[in-house]
């Protein structure tokens, strides 16, 4: 359950980051930089997907809900969703 768990996490992290960062991104890499977030995000949803397999306590799953709900709007954001 730990390494699922802290690849969500840390792609969460990564996303944020990437997220804070798009301002001031060159405009000629910006489409690269959304591209990774899409990665991320993608790897953030099969590591969900892992931890609940593995049956987590409910406090755990909720919080990583939540995560995976942050996600999505930043993936929704860039989409104009």
């Amino acid at each position: 359950l730990q390494v699922p768990t802290v690849l969500l996490e840390t792609c969460h992290a990564y996303i944020l980051s990437i997220q804070t960062f798009l301002p001031d991104c060159n405009p000629n890499i910006t489409s690269d930089a959304k591209v990774g977030i899409h990665q991320l995000a993608g790897a953030a949803r099969a590591a969900y997907q892992t931890v609940l397999v593995n049956s987590p306590p409910a406090d755990e799953k909720e919080r990583l809900k939540g995560l995976i709900k942050e996600i999505r709007t930043v993936e929704d954001e860039l989409l104009d969703l």
